[in-house]
C-alpha cells in the first residue's frame, strides 16, 4: 500500500485516472483507503435546475451521484442521498458565493463549489474546489496552450476550542497540467502536483468563512511560488543548460 501511494505522488495527473484504475484491480482491499488518499483530476457537471457547473469529488459523492451546492440536490437523481443539515446548508451557501468572487478574481473565471458536513459533532469539514481550463478550447484568455489545466483541492477540518478559539487543519493540492505547441520547437508538456498542509489556532469572531477565506490565500500563494521555483525554474534550468542559447540570443525568463 504505501509502495502504492508512493508511485501515485509521482504519477503525471492526466495519467493519474488510469494508474489508480489499475491499482485498484490489484488491491480491492485497500480501495477505500485508495480514493480516500489519492487525489484525481477534478470533473464538472452541469446543474439542470440553477443552469450552473459544479466540480464532482469524493467530498459530494454518494453512491454514484454527486450532490450539487447550488441546488442541493443529487446528479443522476437519488432519494435517499445524504445532505448537510439547516445550518450547515446555510453555511455552505454562503462559502459558495464568496468562493466564486474569489475564483473570479483571482482566476479569471474556472468552475468552484464549496462543500461543507458535520464531522462526528466535534467540528466541520469543508472542502473548497477550483478548476480552472487555460486551454485554447477552454476559457484561456491569452491562448498559449493547446491544453492546460489547473485544479485546486483545499480541504479544511474545524475544532472548536476555549476562549473562543477553533483549531484549523488546512490540507491543500495543487494539480497542474499543460502543454504548448509550436511547430519550430515541437510539443512541450509540463504536469505534476504538490500538497502542503497548515495548521492555525483563530478566533471565530470574524466567522469561519473568513478565517478559512484568509489560510486559502496564504497557502495557495506560497503554493503557486513553489511550483513557480520547482517546476518552471528547474525545468528553464535544465534546457537552458542542455540547449544553450546561440551566440546574440538573450534568454528572457519567463513573466
Amino acid at each position: 500500500m504505501e509502495a502504492a501511494l508512493d508511485l501515485m505522488r509521482r504519477i503525471s495527473p492526466n495519467q493519474s485516472e488510469t494508474a489508480l484504475s489499475a491499482l485498484l484491480a490489484l488491491l480491492p482491499n485497500h480501495s477505500s483507503e485508495l480514493l480516500s488518499q489519492v487525489d484525481q483530476p477534478l470533473q464538472v457537471l452541469v446543474d439542470a435546475e440553477c443552469s450552473k457547473e459544479f466540480i464532482l469529488c469524493e467530498y459530494n459523492r454518494d453512491a454514484d451521484s454527486y450532490r450539487s451546492p447550488w441546488s442541493n440536490k443529487y446528479y443522476p437523481s437519488l432519494e435517499d442521498g445524504s445532505l448537510p443539515s439547516a445550518e450547515m446548508r446555510k453555511l455552505e451557501i454562503e462559502a459558495n458565493d464568496i468562493f466564486a468572487v474569489y475564483r473570479d478574481q483571482y482566476y479569471e473565471g474556472g468552475v468552484s463549489s464549496v462543500y461543507m458536513w458535520e464531522d462526528d459533532g466535534q467540528g466541520l469539514v469543508a472542502c473548497f474546489l477550483i478548476k480552472k481550463d487555460g486551454s485554447k478550447s477552454g476559457d484561456g484568455k491569452r491562448g498559449y496552450l493547446r491544453e492546460g489545466s489547473w485544479e485546486a483541492i483545499h480541504v479544511i477540518q474545524v475544532r472548536t476550542e476555549e476562549d473562543e478559539k477553533a483549531h484549523y487543519c488546512l490540507t491543500s493540492t495543487i494539480m497542474l497540467s499543460m502543454t504548448t505547441e509550436d511547430k519550430p520547437f515541437g510539443t512541450f508538456n509540463l504536469s505534476g502536483s504538490i500538497r502542503r498542509q497548515m495548521n492555525c489556532d483563530l478566533v471565530v469572531a470574524d466567522g469561519h468563512i473568513c478565517n478559512m477565506g484568509k489560510m486559502i490565500e496564504e497557502m495557495e500563494g506560497k503554493l503557486r511560488n513553489s511550483l513557480d521555483q520547482v517546476y518552471f525554474g528547474k525545468t528553464r534550468e535544465m534546457v537552458c543548460t542542455l540547449r544553450p542559447q546561440p551566440e546574440g540570443i538573450q534568454f528572457k525568463p519567463a513573466e
